[in-house]
């Protein structure tokens, strides 16, 4: 299986889904962390667009990364007004994003991590941390729970992640647990917030 299956057939739904819940509460724990400063922002898995256009609605540059045209078609019509930049591009090589040859201030990882296998998230996890500028963000959420029928997941802890970030020159300066929005009771997230260091 891909890691996008089931997503784009289902665009529609999930769109409404994901448009639901907003950007502030969906990152509630983590808002202070994003700078107040215009800043440029990258988006990896961005559904619908609901993050990149809040974002975007405070003046940061966001570039939006989004594997399933569905839902990247989605996006645009939800938000054409927003002056976002969409890219058809997916972990964990990331090649289109990397042959921009920009940085970025902030990573925002919303609902992804578990696509990837153990290797794809080793290689993920350095591409990631080439992509911040010095002393950068990623912010990411882990999702725990049964895999829905027809996708692919795997399980992702927080020790792992936090380890994997480490070896690639990035330290854990967040971790926290949430429940589920959506009010599954077997799914439950781990929010975590790496830096970069100042190279």
């Amino acid at each position: 299986m891909r890691s996008t299956d089931g997503y784009g057939e289902n665009a529609k739904r999930l769109a409404a889904q994901y448009e639901s819940i907003t950007f502030e509460d969906t990152h509630r724990c983590v808002l202070h962390l994003f700078p107040a400063a215009t800043s440029r922002i990258l988006d990896i898995g961005a559904g619908s667009g609901r993050d990149a256009a809040a974002l975007a609605a405070l003046g940061h540059t966001v570039i939006a990364v989004e594997p399933t045209a569905e839902l990247r078609d989605a996006g645009r019509r939800l938000h054409t007004a927003s002056a976002i930049a969409w890219v058809d591009d997916m972990l964990p090589d990331l090649d289109v994003v990397r042959g921009r040859n920009e940085r970025y201030d902030v990573i925002l990882l919303t609902a992804v991590w578990m696509h990837l296998d153990a290797d794809e998230r080793r290689v993920a996890m350095a591409r990631i941390a080439d992509l911040l500028v010095p002393r950068g963000i990623v912010i990411m959420s882990l999702r725990h729970g049964p895999v829905p029928a027809g996708r692919r997941m795997f399980e992702v802890s927080a020790t792992e992640t936090i380890a994997l970030a480490a070896s690639a020159g990035l330290r854990c300066i967040h971790e926290s647990a949430r429940e589920d929005m959506f009010g599954r009771a077997n799914v439950s997230w781990t929010i975590l917030a790496l830096q970069g260091d100042s190279r």
